[in-house]
């Protein structure tokens, strides 16, 4: 039996690109709390923060089964960069009022974090690539989970309002967002996602 634990992330997302399930669940586990704790921090909702949380693991899952991952030994700075990216489209979606001075601590202290800056551009893709292949996946979900994704990804409502407008609960709406995202997860392994640049 393979002792996941023992290995490094880079090791995991590579068994995890060949098609080994179980190594992403690793590194889900492994970086689940820190990803959603930086974030939360930073939108002080628990709603929002649920929302973004799968939508950084969206995009990791996508870019990682289309071989767009590329390999740093940093993957858990690669989930922040792509979380903090996630939660500066929201305040401008949004259009929330954020200014963060250089002369506020906070400010200050978002700037010294090396996790937010220590990436090259090679490292990511555009979010139209990645909308695009998620898109070609998505058509392929069952109905509920089409529906939840579309209403995520597409229209931005929250799990909240995804609930009220489908007349379910927050939970059964996580959950079918949870099975989407191990189904999208299934279809990219049968599927070449290589994009050509």
């Amino acid at each position: 039996m393979h002792t996941y634990h023992l290995e490094a992330d880079d090791v995991l997302v590579r068994l995890y690109e060949e098609g080994d399930d179980l190594a992403f669940d690793i590194l889900l586990e492994r970086h689940q709390q820190r990803i959603y704790n930086y974030i939360l921090t930073m939108v002080h909702n628990e709603d929002e923060a649920n929302d973004l949380f799968q939508d950084v693991f969206i995009k990791a899952v996508t870019r990682i089964r289309s071989h767009r991952y590329v390999e740093s030994g940093r993957f858990g700075s690669w989930l922040l960069r792509i979380a903090h990216n996630l939660v500066i489209d929201s305040f401008r979606q949004h259009k929330s009022v954020m200014t963060i001075s250089r002369d506020t601590t906070e400010g200050a202290n978002m700037e010294n974090k090396t996790c937010l800056s220590d990436f090259s551009v090679e490292q990511f893709i555009s979010n139209e690539q990645t909308y695009t292949d998620l898109e070609l996946m998505v058509k392929k979900l069952p109905q509920s989970q089409q529906q939840i994704v579309k209403m995520r990804m597409y229209e931005g409502l929250s799990f909240k309002e995804i609930a009220a407008q489908t007349n379910c609960s927050i939970n059964t709406a996580l959950g079918r967002m949870r099975y989407a995202i191990l189904n999208l997860r299934k279809m990219a392994a049968r599927r070449d996602l290589t994009i050509a640049v």
